[in-house]
C-alpha cells in the first residue's frame, strides 16, 4: 500500500573531477589502473543473477597495448539468449509490482556506489578497455552514468505525477505500466554511460531486460553489472550476455514476448533490426518499441565573422577527443575563405602539439582506436586521400598497429564538396575540411544540409547574430543536437538531451523524459461513483 507521494527533485549534475597534479583523485586513479593491470579477470555472463561461465574464453586486450591481457570473457551461444529471456520473464511480475520508491532507490544507490566506492575502478576499466584518457573516462563512465541514473529517477517520478482531469461524479487516473514482455538493450563500445543507461532506463520503468554490450566494452560493462547487483537489483531484471549479433537477433526478434529494443550502434545494423522486426510483427504479443541512436557525420560550419581561435578549439576538441570515436564527433568542417588559412595553420599547430600513447601517461591527449577492424577502416580513408587529386593531408596521416591501434589525428582538405570523407561516417580521428566562398554562406548551409544522410550533431561558429539565426533555421533538421559557438560534442544529461533523426536514429533523446516514455505503456482508468441505472437520455423525451 502506498503511504505517501514521494518526491525526487531535480538532481545536480555530478561534478567532474580534474585529476590535477598531486590531487587525491589522480593518485587514486593511477593506483586503480596499476591494480587492474596486475590481474586477469575471468568475466562471466549474468543470467538470473547467476554468474555463467561457458569455458569459451575470449581475451580482452587494451587497444593501446595489445600485448597485455586484461582478462577473458565467457562467450555465450543461442541457449544463453533463451535462458536470459526466460530469467527476465520469470522476474517480470515481481519487478513490475515492486513499489516505485523501492525500484528508484536501487538505482540511486547504484549511482552513489559509482560516485564513491567504484569511481576509480570504473574509470580505470574504461581507460584500459576502451583506451580513454582520464578526462574522457571521468565525464563518461563516472559523471554521465551517475547523471543518467539520478536524472532518470527524477524524470520518471515526474511522469508518474501526470494525471488526467476528472469530471463530477467520477475519477480518472493514468497507470504507467511497463511494456508487456522483455526489452533488449544493445550497447556500443564507445560510451560506458550508454552501456549502463540503455538497460537501466528500461528497467527503471518496471521492464525486464536482456543486455548485450559490444565485446569491446565488456571489461567496463561487467563492473557496472556488479554494482547493480550490490545496489540490490533483483535477479533476472537485467541479464548480461555476450553473444554475436546474428544469434541474438535470431532468438530475440522471433520471440512472442519481445517488447522492444534500446539500441546504440551503426545505422546498418539498426536498419537490419527494424526490417527483421517488421517482418516478424505477426509473431509478437504487442507492437515492439524500436528506439535507436545510430550513425553521424557531424559538422562544424564557421561564418566569416567567427573567432579564429574558437573555431580551432572547437575542431581540435570536437574532432579528436577520444580519437573521434564519438557519435557526435566533428568529422566535417566548412570554413569561409576569409579565415580558412588562419584556421588551418593554427589547427595544424594544435594537432602537432598533441601527444599520443597509452592512457596510463596522463599527458597523452590521443590514445588508440578501439580494435583492428576500426583501425583498418580508418586507415583506408587516409590512404585514399593520399592518392586522390581532390584531397590532401594537411597534418597527420600516419598509423601503426605494432603495439596498439594508433592513428595520428588527421586533417584532410578537399576541393570536392561531395568527397567521400565529407559524406561517409569514418568514426575515427579524421577531420575533412572544405573551404567555401565567404560571401556564399547561405549556399554553404544548403551544402551542409544535403551532403550527409545523418542528422545527429552540428555547430555554427559566428559573431554575427543574423548568421546564427539563419543557420539555426536552415539546419533545423540537419542535427538533433545543435551547438552555437561550441564544438558539437559533450551533451550533458538534463542539459542537452541527446539524439538525432534521419539516418542517425529515432531521436528519442537519452537524458530526458522523452526516452522514458518509450518504455512505458499508459492505461487509463475511469471510475464512476454513481453509475446510471437507465439507458435513456433527456433528449429522447418530447415533453
Amino acid at each position: 500500500m502506498s503511504l505517501g507521494y514521494f518526491s525526487y527533485p531535480m538532481p545536480v549534475n555530478e561534478p567532474v573531477l580534474s585529476y590535477a597534479p598531486g590531487s587525491n583523485e589522480k593518485n587514486a586513479l593511477k593506483k586503480a589502473l596499476a591494480d587492474l593491470k596486475k590481474k586477469e579477470l575471468d568475466i562471466p555472463m549474468y543470467i538470473g543473477g547467476k554468474a555463467i561461465k561457458t569455458g569459451k574464453k575470449i581475451a580482452i586486450h587494451p587497444p593501446h597495448e595489445i600485448a597485455h591481457t586484461l582478462g577473458h570473457f565467457h562467450l555465450g551461444e543461442e541457449k544463453h539468449v533463451k535462458q536470459a529471456i526466460d530469467a527476465a520473464l520469470k522476474a517480470k511480475e515481481d519487478w513490475a509490482a515492486m513499489s516505485w520508491e523501492n525500484r528508484a532507490h536501487i538505482f540511486l544507490k547504484a549511482a552513489d556506489l559509482l560516485a564513491t566506492k567504484y569511481r576509480y575502478q570504473m574509470n580505470a576499466c574504461t581507460m584500459l578497455g576502451q583506451s580513454k584518457n582520464a578526462y574522457q573516462a571521468e565525464i563518461d563512465s563516472a559523471c554521465e552514468l551517475i547523471d543518467f541514473l539520478r536524472f532518470n529517477v527524477h524524470f520518471l517520478s515526474e511522469i508518474y505525477k501526470q494525471q488526467p482531469i476528472s469530471g463530477p461524479g467520477m475519477h480518472n487516473r493514468l497507470e504507467w505500466r511497463p511494456l508487456e514482455g522483455f526489452v533488449l538493450a544493445v550497447t556500443p563500445f564507445n560510451f560506458t554511460a550508454i552501456g549502463g543507461n540503455l538497460p537501466t532506463s528500461a528497467a527503471m520503468c518496471g521492464n525486464v531486460v536482456v543486455w548485450k554490450p559490444a565485446n569491446t566494452q565488456i571489461y567496463s560493462a561487467q563492473i557496472f553489472m556488479r554494482i547493480l547487483k550490490e545496489a540490490g537489483l533483483p535477479d533476472g531484471v537485467i541479464n548480461l550476455i555476450y553473444v554475436d549479433g546474428p544469434t541474438l537477433g535470431k532468438v530475440c526478434f522471433s520471440h512472442r514476448d519481445f517488447a522492444g529494443v534500446h539500441f546504440t550502434g551503426s545505422t546498418g545494423v539498426f536498419n537490419s533490426m527494424w526490417k527483421t522486426i517488421g517482418e516478424n510483427i505477426p509473431k509478437y504479443r504487442t507492437y515492439p518499441r524500436i528506439v535507436g541512436e545510430t550513425g553521424g557525420k557531424d559538422f562544424v560550419i564557421a561564418h566569416k565573422s567567427a573567432d579564429v581561435d574558437a573555431v580551432v578549439t572547437a575542431l581540435a576538441r570536437g574532432a579528436f577527443e577520444f580519437q573521434g570515436q564519438k557519435c557526435s564527433a566533428a568529422s566535417r568542417a566548412y570554413l569561409p575563405s576569409n579565415i580558412a588559412e588562419q584556421v588551418k595553420t593554427k589547427l595544424v599547430a594544435a594537432i602537432q602539439s598533441m601527444k599520443m600513447g597509452s592512457v596510463e601517461d596522463f599527458s597523452n591527449f590521443i590514445n588508440a582506436v578501439i580494435d583492428e577492424k576500426a583501425f583498418n577502416n580508418i586507415a583506408r580513408y587516409i590512404d585514399n586521400a593520399k592518392k586522390d587529386k581532390k584531397a590532401k593531408i594537411l597534418v597527420g596521416g600516419k598509423y601503426d598497429k605494432k603495439h596498439g591501434y594508433f592513428i595520428e589525428p588527421t586533417v584532410i582538405e578537399t576541393t570536392d564538396p561531395k568527397y567521400a570523407s565529407l559524406c561517409e561516417e569514418i568514426f575515427g580521428p579524421v577531420l575533412t575540411i572544405y573551404t567555401y566562398d565567404a560571401d556564399e554562406f547561405e549556399a554553404a548551409l544548403d551544402l551542409v544540409d544535403s551532403t550527409s544522410p545523418y542528422a545527429l550533431t552540428g555547430s555554427i561558429l559566428s559573431q554575427d547574430r543574423a548568421a546564427v539565426e539563419l543557420a539555426t533555421n536552415k539546419l533545423r533538421h540537419a542535427a538533433g543536437n545543435f551547438y552555437i559557438n561550441d564544438k558539437p560534442t559533450g551533451a550533458v544529461v538534463g542539459q542537452q538531451p541527446f539524439g538525432g533523426a534521419r539516418a542517425s536514429g529515432t531521436n528519442d533523446k537519452a537524458g530526458s523524459m522523452l526516452n522514458l516514455y518509450r518504455w512505458l505503456s499508459a492505461r487509463t482508468i475511469k471510475e464512476t461513483f454513481n453509475p446510471p441505472v437507465s439507458y435513456g437520455y433527456p433528449f429522447m423525451q418530447e415533453s
